[in-house]
């Protein structure tokens, strides 16, 4: 194909005024001015370019010749190449830029397939973020920032809409257009986004980092689910997460992310745990989850040395059992309170007789759809119950009889799906998962549940772990772990494993990074 010369220059990527641009020459890569003069030139035989005006001028290239993709910039006039990296296998059509929310800087390399890449830039690094499907064969693509959306013009089809953000899939067809050549869809694409301004940026929470992920599920898809997190009674560095495979099992991690245990007991969806519990004259840790084929429950035991072993079976009379939380009674024991998808929920109270366990139905309520996550008030004898499509609920466990009251409605900073709540007593905080919105949003424990605020979980580039979306359960605990969890941690499932892609596992963030997101935010 004859090579012109080839100047990328679009209006929405731009911020401020342009000083500086790049073009593509028959066997340059140039640098101009806004007058129009040339202030440099790298002789290189390039395929494809994009540029950016944020905060500087650069430029992302494939060379021709090598398959380098190359990234250039604009400094004081001249230009230098930042980083090089070998080609992906699959065969390159177009680049495109994109600056993400957390103002990281990222990279789509479409494939001739409909196979692509995309790619974290940090400094001399390219980080693999996700393989993803796209148009077969590309003419044109564009990134608008402030919708996380990337334009692609596909001759003999017409112009798509991707979701740029890789933790939330998605993809529309704008325009049909089987008519046009390839240039003239080139041209459709510019001026498609020039008749439509693009959408305002929504308000984005805080963002806080992940320090810490386990190892992912043993097999792709909906996988991971619930943690919970034992504290080490003498050393909080050895304390453990329990995590939910509902698939397979119950996973046992170090805060080291590594696997320490598996025991294989079937489809458990969601867990919680409690310690120091009075039975028989002993004190005992337990865990409980919930076990879907079977309708019913399966108890742990939790050594001294964070040693789990399954103690016994349990039945419940529920239908189709899906979430579950614990909370000690007055007696010292153990209440569990699983949940149906047709929105019942039941209390149990566990008791030993010799070596068998065994659970007495205390109470059962219902809600109008289903819930899931939940958790115990010791401190106020409450339980609170997430309804996936309403909000959150509160339910008095001092007084008997007593009906659940809907205190947290979903809505500004609370997007259904609700999903998991977890406690910080010390605090007076309640954590809930707002999965449609793939952030989390704080509220006081007490009336009038006021919000405190909303976080989001982003992408920790010197550590390579990804950011966090469509989270299910989670768990924390404000005890001095040591290292970044000398103020306790949060831990939550992953909906999308990303940095590189692959099947979900849980994130640990420092509860101190989200007590100051959260106390910044007010």
């Amino acid at each position: 194909m004859k090579r012109v010369l080839l100047t990328l220059v679009l209006t929405a990527c731009l911020s401020g005024a342009q000083a500086e641009r790049f073009a593509l020459g028959k066997a340059a890569l140039e640098l101009y001015d806004d007058a129009g003069r040339v202030l440099a030139r790298h002789a290189v035989r390039a395929k494809h370019m994009d540029q950016r005006h944020d905060g500087g001028a650069l430029a992302v290239l494939q060379d021709a010749d090598s398959g380098q993709i190359q990234l250039w910039r604009a400094e004081g006039g001249q230009l230098k190449r930042d980083a090089a990296w070998a080609p992906p296998a699959l065969g390159v059509e177009q680049l495109c830029l994109y600056r993400d929310p957390q103002g990281l800087l990222q990279l789509f390399l479409l494939g001739n397939e409909g196979l692509s890449e995309q790619w974290l830039i940090d400094g001399q690094r390219a980080l693999p973020v996700q393989h993803l499907a796209t148009p077969l064969a590309p003419s044109a693509c564009r990134v608008r920032d402030a919708e996380s959306t990337l334009y692609v013009a596909e001759p003999g089809v017409g112009l798509w809409a991707l979701s740029a953000n890789a933790e939330r899939a998605g993809r529309r067809l704008l325009m049909a257009d089987a008519e046009s050549g390839e240039k003239a869809l080139h041209a459709r694409l510019d001026t498609w986004l020039a008749e439509h301004p693009a959408a305002a940026a929504p308000m984005r929470p805080p963002v806080v980092l992940p320090t810490g992920q386990t190892q992912p599920m043993r097999e792709a898809g909906d996988a991971a689910d619930d943690p919970a997190i034992w504290v080490h009674p003498t050393s909080g560095a050895q304390s453990l997460i329990l995590g939910t495979d509902k698939k397979r099992g119950l996973a046992v991690y170090g805060l080291n992310g590594r696997e320490r245990q598996f025991l294989p007991v079937g489809r458990i969806n969601n867990v919680d745990l409690r310690q120091g519990l009075a039975y028989g004259g002993r004190k005992l840790d337990l865990a409980v989850a919930t076990q879907r084929d079977e309708a019913g429950l399966v108890l742990f035991g939790v050594s001294a040395g964070g040693k789990v072993s399954e103690l016994a079976r349990l039945k419940t009379g529920l239908d189709d059992i899906y979430g579950v939380c614990v909370g000690r009674n007055a007696e010292g024991g153990l209440d569990v309170f699983p949940n149906d998808k047709d929105g019942r929920v039941l209390r149990l109270r566990l008791k030993l007789s010799g070596k068998t366990w065994q659970s007495e139905q205390v109470a059962e309520f219902r809600l109008d759809s289903q819930p899931e996550g939940c958790v115990v008030d010791e401190a106020n004898g409450a339980l609170f119950v997430g309804e996936e499509k309403r909000g959150v609920w509160r339910l008095d466990l001092s007084t008997a009889g007593s009906a659940p009251q809907l205190v947290i409605t979903a809505g500004p900073g609370l997007t259904p799906d609700v999903e998991g709540l977890a406690l910080h007593p010390g605090r007076g905080w309640l954590v809930v998962s707002s999965q449609g919105s793939d952030s989390f949003a704080v509220y006081d424990i007490k009336r009038p549940f006021a919000q405190r605020g909303t976080f989001a979980i982003g992408i920790n580039t010197a550590l390579g772990i990804d950011a966090v979306s469509e989270t299910d359960g989670l768990d924390l605990t404000g005890a001095n772990l040591g290292g970044p969890y000398a103020e306790g941690v949060l831990v939550v499932q992953d909906g999308h494993k990303r940095l590189p892609h692959g099947p979900q596992n849980f994130k640990l963030v420092p509860w101190a990074a989200v007590e100051k997101a959260v106390l910044t935010r007010r």
